[in-house]
Formats: C-alpha cells, sequence, structure tokens
C-alpha cells in the first residue's frame, strides 16, 4: 500500500502490443509550418499503446499541440515547450484513473525528464534541423489499466462514519477511481448538506490511498456540516435606475427561513422578472450572524433602457406580415415597462386576391394590429403590479373576419415566484362577419385569473405540475350587448423516470366553456376553436369543432388532452412520441357524443443553454375529408 504521489519516467522500455496515431483526431488538420531559418517548426506524433479512447483528454492539456501552429524560436524554446507537458500529460491521465500511466516525450530522438537532464542533449539535437527539416517530436504514453474504487469512507470531523441516502455522492466500490468523478462525489456531499440549510459545509480533507499492485483505491473523504442556518438579511447594490423597493417586492424570502441553494434560485430568478434588470447575482457572507442566519446581497446589473426591433414573417396559411415594436423599461423611473407594437398582414386565409387593382378589394385583404401594453411593477413597494392594454386589430381565419378595440387594466397580486392572481376591467367594442352572419358587439367584463408553477423549468419542465384558470363574466348590466362568462382551466404534470430526469412522462389537460349565451349570440373570436400547434397537432389550426355550410364556427365549450414521453437520447438530442386529442363543442360542456379528433406523432429536440428547439410531425388518426396528411411544427420551448 502506498501513498498517491507523482513520478516523471526516464525510460520507456516496454514495447507498445498495439499502437495507432490519433494526431489526425484531435479535431484538426492542421499542417505543421515549413522549415525556416527563423525558427523551428515542429512534428507532432502522439501515440497511445492499447484501444483506450482517451484522446480528447490531451487536446486542452498539451502546449505541444495547441501551439504546433506557432513555432518556437530556437531549440531551447521547443525543449521548454515540450518538457511543460510531461506533468500535465501524466495529471490527464490520473484524472481519467490511470495511476499506473507512463509518459515520454522525445525531442530529435532525445527522451525528456521532468528534471531535465537529458535537456541540453536534446537542444543540441533539434538544433540541427533548424532551416532543412521539421524537428521530430514524439509523445509516448502507456496508460495502463484504469484504477477501480475499493472502498469509500464519508467521516465527519470526528472521525465517525456519516450516514447519508444511498446515491448522494454518485460514486461507489467497483466504480472508476477517476479524479473528476471523485471531485463530482464531493460536490454532490456539499449540495446535500447545503440543500439541508447547512451553508457552511466544507470537505476537510481528501485522503486517496492507491495500491498500485492491485490497481485500486481507497477513498476517505472527509466532512466539516457546518450549522444548520436560515437565510438572513438581505442587501441590494448594483441598481442605479431601479428603485430597491421595486426589486425588494420581488424577493419572497423572509429573514429567518429555512436556508437553501433553491431558495438562492428563486430570488435570482424572481427579480430577473424585472425587465429592466439584466443580470442578478445572489453573493454569501462567509459567516453567520448573531442569529445563526447567513446575510445574503443582491447585486443586479440593469438593461439599456430602450429597446427596438423589427420583425418580418410568412406563413402559408396566412401569408406575410411585418411588424415593428419599441419599447421602454423603466419609463418613470420605477422600472415601469411600455411597450408599442404594430403588425400589418396580407390576409391570405381565403386566397390572396394578388391582382386586384380595386382599392377595396385591396383593403379586404389586409390586416394587422396596433396593440400597447404598460406594466407598473411594486405599487406602493407592494407585490402588486398595475396591468394595461390597448388592442386595435383586424384579423380573418378560415371561419371569420374580425375587427375590435380591447383595452384592459387590472392588478396582479404575486402570492410567490411562480404565483399569481389577477382581477381587472375589460372593455371591448368590434364587428365581425361569419357564415352565422354579420354582427357589431359591446363587451365589458371582469377577468381574474390566476397561475401556479411548480415545475423545475418553464421551457423545459421535467418534473412538477402547472396551473393556469381564468374566468370572465361579461354582463348586460355591465353594458355588454350579449351576457355569458367565459371560463377557462389548464394543466399539466411531467413525471420523470429517472433520477437524472432524462426520460419524463408529460401530460396536458384543458378545458373552457361560454355559459349564459347561445352559440349564434357570442361573437365569434370570444368563441372556442380546436386544431394546431399548441393544440390539436396534425390538424389545421382551429379547424376542429361545430361546422356550418363546412366552415368552423368555434364551440361554447372545449377540451383537449396531451401525452408525450420526453426521452433524452443524447444530452442534447432528444425524441418526444405523443398523442394529442381535443375539440370543441357546441354545448356549454364538452360532449364526447360528439366526436373527438385524434392525432399521434413523434418529435425531435435539440436542448441548448436557454431551451430545447423543437420539431414535431403529426398525423391525424381520424381524419375528415379536407384534412391535411401531417403537420409539421417549429419552435423553441417544449409543445406545453
Amino acid at each position: 500500500m502506498c501513498l498517491l504521489v507523482a513520478a516523471g519516467l526516464v525510460a520507456w522500455s516496454a514495447p507498445a502490443r498495439a499502437q495507432f496515431d490519433f494526431f489526425g483526431l484531435f479535431g484538426s488538420d492542421e499542417e505543421p509550418p515549413e522549415p525556416s531559418a527563423e525558427a523551428l517548426p515542429y512534428d507532432l506524433d502522439i501515440v497511445v499503446e492499447g484501444e483506450a479512447d482517451i484522446e480528447d483528454s490531451f487536446e486542452t492539456v498539451s502546449t505541444l499541440f495547441r501551439l504546433r501552429g506557432d513555432p518556437p524560436p530556437d531549440a531551447e524554446a521547443l525543449v521548454r515547450r515540450a518538457q511543460s507537458d510531461l506533468v500535465p500529460f501524466i495529471d490527464a491521465l490520473w484524472g481519467l484513473g490511470y495511476y499506473n500511466a507512463r509518459v515520454r516525450i522525445e525531442v530529435a530522438g532525445v527522451p525528456l525528464t521532468i528534471r531535465g537532464e537529458n535537456a541540453q542533449a536534446a537542444v543540441a539535437a533539434a538544433r540541427g534541423f533548424r532551416g532543412s527539416a521539421l524537428v521530430p517530436v514524439r509523445v509516448m504514453i502507456e496508460p495502463g489499466e484504469v484504477f477501480a474504487i475499493r472502498s469509500l469512507r464519508v467521516l465527519g470531523p470526528d472521525g465517525a462514519p456519516l450516514a447519508l441516502p444511498e446515491g448522494t455522492y454518485a460514486l461507489e466500490p467497483g466504480d472508476a477511481a477517476a479524479s473528476a468523478d471523485i471531485l463530482a462525489a464531493q460536490a454532490n456531499i456539499v449540495d446535500y448538506y447545503r440543500a439541508a440549510s447547512r451553508p457552511l459545509v466544507e470537505i476537510a480533507a481528501v485522503d486517496p490511498v492507491v495500491i498500485h499492485p492491485e490497481g485500486v483505491m481507497d477513498l476517505s473523504i472527509t466532512v466539516a456540516p457546518g450549522p444548520i442556518a436560515g437565510i438572513g438579511p438581505v442587501a441590494v447594490s448594483g441598481n442605479e435606475g431601479v428603485p430597491e423597493y421595486v426589486i425588494r417586492s420581488f424577493i419572497y424570502t423572509e429573514p429567518g427561513d429555512p436556508y437553501s441553494p433553491e431558495a438562492l434560485a428563486s430570488i435570482r430568478r424572481s427579480i430577473g422578472q424585472i425587465e429592466a434588470i439584466s443580470a442578478v447575482r445572489v453573493n454569501e457572507a462567509d459567516a453567520l450572524n448573531e442569529n445563526g442566519n447567513l446575510p445574503l446581497e443582491v447585486v443586479v446589473s440593469e438593461r439599456l433602457p430602450r429597446l427596438f426591433g423589427v420583425s418580418a414573417s410568412y406563413s402559408t396559411s396566412d401569408g406575410p406580415a411585418a411588424s415593428i415594436y419599441w419599447a421602454h423599461r423603466n419609463l418613470f423611473g420605477g422600472a415601469e415597462r411600455l411597450r408599442l407594437e404594430a403588425t400589418a398582414l396580407y390576409l391570405t386565409q381565403d386566397g390572396a386576391r394578388f391582382r386586384n387593382t380595386d382599392e377595396e378589394e385591396w383593403w379586404d385583404d389586409l390586416g394587422g394590429k396596433v396593440s400597447a401594453s404598460f406594466i407598473k411593477p411594486a405599487l406602493w413597494g407592494t407585490r402588486n403590479d398595475l396591468l394595461a392594454d390597448a388592442l386595435v386589430s383586424r384579423d380573418r381565419t378560415a371561419g371569420y373576419e374580425a375587427e375590435l378595440f380591447n383595452v384592459t387594466a387590472g392588478i396582479r397580486h404575486r402570492f410567490a415566484e411562480r404565483a399569481n392572481v389577477q382581477v381587472g376591467v375589460q372593455y371591448e367594442i368590434g364587428r365581425g362577419t361569419d357564415v352565422l352572419g354579420e354582427y357589431d358587439y359591446t363587451l365589458v367584463g371582469i377577468p381574474i385569473a390566476g397561475e401556479l408553477d411548480m415545475t423545475d423549468s418553464r421551457l423545459d419542465p421535467r418534473e412538477g405540475y402547472r396551473l393556469r384558470a381564468g374566468v370572465t363574466p361579461y354582463l348586460e348590466a355591465f353594458g355588454s350587448t350579449v351576457g355569458f362568462t367565459y371560463a377557462e382551466l389548464e394543466a399539466s404534470a411531467y413525471f420523470p423516470l429517472d433520477a437524472r430526469k432524462r426520460y419524463v412522462i408529460a401530460g396536458r389537460v384543458e378545458v373552457g366553456s361560454i355559459a349564459g349565451a347561445e352559440l349564434g349570440e357570442v361573437p365569434t373570436n370570444r368563441r372556442f376553436f380546436s386544431g394546431g400547434g399548441g393544440s390539436v397537432r396534425g390538424y389545421a389550426y382551429r379547424s376542429l369543432g361545430p361546422q356550418l355550410a363546412g366552415e368552423p364556427i368555434g364551440g361554447r365549450s372545449l377540451f383537449e388532452a396531451s401525452l408525450e414521453a420526453r426521452l433524452r437520447v443524447t444530452d442534447t438530442i432528444g425524441i418526444v412520441p405523443f398523442v394529442d386529442a381535443g375539440s370543441s363543442f357546441r354545448e356549454s360542456y364538452p360532449s364526447f357524443d360528439e366526436e373527438l379528433r385524434f392525432a399521434a406523432g413523434i418529435g425531435l429536440r435539440y436542448h441548448t443553454a436557454i431551451g430545447p428547439i423543437r420539431a414535431d410531425i403529426a398525423f391525424p388518426l381520424n381524419p375528415e375529408d379536407g384534412d391535411d396528411a401531417f403537420g409539421l411544427y417549429l419552435g423553441i420551448g417544449q409543445a406545453f
């Protein structure tokens, strides 16, 4: 038995049983410079014995490799460059668990050592190649066998074993004794204790004992858990243009609440919802205060206040569109956000009349909207936000045309980072045309909505659930030309099948109802439609449900459901088989006497730091005449 020690090899006499040159596999076919009288270019040849797949580990540690296109000026510099690679190569091999590895580097046929005994001989040999040939530099690696963990103990400061839940450090006897895995195990232990409200936990000692003849390691890790602590007072800095009271209204933890990394992450996420803030950092104090709590400092960075943008798009069903928008993220110095946007569309849903010369018919094919939205966060330092929106719109789908003016104002109360309710007042006037006829209307309503998001990610949830509900009564007593109540509920849940959450079952259900008015009395743009992306994939957008004369007219109720199996094939690639079902219905409640429409398909996900890029193809399972054979959908984020 011997302690883990470092040693450099002077010579290597064992013949290689199976050699291969993986220089070309380093990710570059860069040719070395030509022989020169001003510099000393070299030809690098790296050879590994056996079939260990370890070549990628040397790309970042080898100076010889990284600077091969930048030849040293003389032989002394070349030898120093080669010598500097000996220890990094050995460290890289030990990091992979090859503790009996041997490395030899030759310059012009002269072997080098860490202590540099042969350096002058190598310099003299290399000088003879100046201006005539590339200096041969050879790296020979004999990794040997990967060492394994024979025993693993996690000890407290007093030397007594600590009882941690199984799988806490993801390392067990029989695993490779790679230093990267040992460091990961230490990080997992620290994470476990931090999640248990012990922010000052430390790894006091790591004692790896390598038994070279047996190819194993006995590992002991000593942990100082530290005391249980709560969250202490929170200081705020970096806010030059955003008042501190606004930032504090988005901090939902209170002094004395249990400390946890998730609580700190929640602080970062919730403050990041302020559009005037670009980045949030939470610094932890080095010691607890007199109350046994850990003081925190929130450091924010602010965005540029003004934002301007344009966009253009084209849809085979809706035609071309162009948008322009302007926003101010700190309008009055209280993190108020004002956004103005205008969108113009050429409506081709029923077939574009590109050759029309009549001005009235040309106007019939134009559509668009002009909107303004305003948010005043943290009214009087509370968790209440003022929301105001205005919209002028002209739209046309396969089932209707509508022109409207809408203004809505309300108050949103934030209970927590992802739990809120809001109530407001809405006024809308409009006119529309569908197969049921033409109509003018006025709506005055009181929209009430709530949201609860208990998932682990907004764009790529793998665990938890979401609830979203809303109800809006439009009463004739308030001035509405037709009285009815609009209600909608959506729920989704996510169930991981493994500890790493690489395999997830996801489900979504949405129901809606309109009560108090007959179908023909409800403005078409307020009725329920189904079909398309975000609904029942594989069918045309808003095409499912009651029809008249072959045209969709919408319904007074809605039912939709989706089930997905989200399977990670690699860290970045995933596949998602899915099934969708749904439709809208004439009655005020989903009537399954009417036919539900079903679709199935498969999706591809490319996972990025900001969320998955999504591509889905869906096929109708019970199509009707006129339905497409399939639908293709692209987007960012999961389907739900």
